[in-house]
């Protein structure tokens, strides 16, 4: 191999310590102190690689190594490093190290690539902290919303504030927006977060594209009551009319077999929440998701219909909230072959393979052409203190990588000259 196996794993060793939880999870929430730190780690490798290194005012940590052509289109190369707040070590970490390793594999070859090449840690990929996630990749996409700024957290915090506390200054937020064309490919590696891979016992995938995803946010308001004296027919039960609504999701997307379509409610809060109050509010998220718009539209459709007349049911008032969404996307088939290629010269029969999990890559398609590899996850388990997946396949995605990389830097260099 031409990257360092041993780095690798010793730089995952020491960055899983940085929000760890019990003794496989991790918790390292966006903006947060503990990520702070785990960006300190990483920009010291980075500089170690010979890259400079900066943290924008969107919070994501960039290292630059500078090419050839100083002036070329970019080759970027990220994931990101917040976790899930009950999550595992490998899910967007492994593709930041990835990056580094690459860096510093070009460094140690003595090879300066025809272009630069950027290795990103965007911020808060995960979206769980300000429930509207992908912040860092569309800030340096221009695709930043009105209010975004002002989206709380659970304890109350804004995004605002977060950045600032991060030493972020949220009012030059659109200064990190790269120009269009100055990016000329962006490059992620990441785990599957599914078992396919390991049902076909392939340490790595390419993937093909990724599924677009929808979040909502479902109010409904209710009328608090005793829980002992207001009869059943007269109530205005928020939480009874959602846990229906709930049931019917999971219904309607499973109407038809075969397809690929998923919908989960992930978060459900309840006011007043008292055992012997009749809720008055409740509200839940939707995350609907699929790699077909139009059969993801049709779904939506048939959601909204069933949650209007669910409320009326019930005697509820109901608001939905759209929180993300994304269009399907696909990686560009030029790196794709060039993937392929260099998977056969290493030995590998890598499959090709659909993305279900959103990425930040999903957000860079809109700036340059992309491509994504995935790496073999034990039991496809994923967003879970159990997530794995091992050294030796990471690895082996890592020296992909790094071939990968080596062609496109190439290749952008040509296109410059054609």
């Amino acid at each position: 191999m031409n990257i360092n196996k041993s780095r690798l794993q010793e730089h995952f060793e020491i960055i899983s310590q940085y929000g760890k939880l019990g003794e496989t999870g991790l918790c390292r929430p966006a903006l947060s102190s503990i990520e702070k730190e785990a960006f300190s780690v990483v920009t010291g490798w980075m500089k170690e690689a010979g890259m400079t290194v900066r943290i924008d005012h969107c919070g994501n940590l960039i290292g630059r190594l500078e090419g050839k052509n100083p002036e070329g289109p970019i080759l970027m190369i990220g994931s990101h490093l917040d976790s899930q707040p009950y999550g595992g070590r490998f899910d967007g970490t492994s593709g930041v190290l990835a990056g580094v390793e690459v860096a510093m594999t070009f460094k140690e070859q003595g090879i300066i690539p025809e272009v630069p090449i950027e290795v990103v840690s965007f911020c808060d990929e995960e979206s769980w902290r300000f429930r509207k996630g992908l912040f860092g990749s569309r800030g340096i996409a221009g695709k930043l919303e009105p209010g975004e700024l002002e989206r709380k957290d659970k304890d109350g915090i804004t995004r605002r504030q977060a950045l600032i506390d991060f030493g972020c200054d949220p009012d030059k937020v659109e200064e990190c927006a790269y120009a269009p064309g100055s990016i000329g490919a962006f490059l992620e590696l990441h785990i599957e977060q599914g078992p396919y891979l390991e049902e076909k016992d392939r340490p790595v995938g390419i993937v093909t594209g990724i599924a677009g995803p929808l979040w909502l946010t479902v109010e409904l308001q209710g009328f608090a009551g005793h829980a002992g004296s207001v009869p059943m027919n007269l109530r205005k039960d928020a939480l009874l009319g959602a846990s229906k609504m709930i049931g019917e999701i999971n219904r309607i997307v499973r109407q038809v077999e075969g397809i690929p379509t998923v919908a989960t409610v992930g978060s459900i809060r309840v006011f007043p929440d008292a055992p012997n109050s009749i809720p008055e509010k409740a509200e839940f998220t939707i995350d609907l998701r699929d790699i077909d718009l139009k059969r993801r539209n049709d779904f939506e459709q048939k959601i909204r219909t069933m949650i209007g007349e669910v409320a009326d049911e019930f005697n509820l008032a109901a608001e939905i909230k759209e929180d993300t969404k994304l269009e399907p996307v696909e990686c560009a088939d030029w790196i794709q072959e060039i993937m392929v290629e260099e998977s056969e010269s290493m030995g590998l029969d890598s499959p090709k393979m659909m993305s279900g999990p959103f990425h930040d890559a999903m957000v860079m398609a809109s700036l340059c052409d992309i491509g994504m590899i995935f790496v073999r996850c034990k039991d496809g388990i994923s967003h879970n203190p159990n997530e794995f997946a091992s050294f030796d396949d990471l690895a082996i995605g890592t020296e992909l990588l790094y071939k990968t990389a080596r062609r496109v830097t190439s290749k952008l260099n040509s296109l410059i000259r054609s």
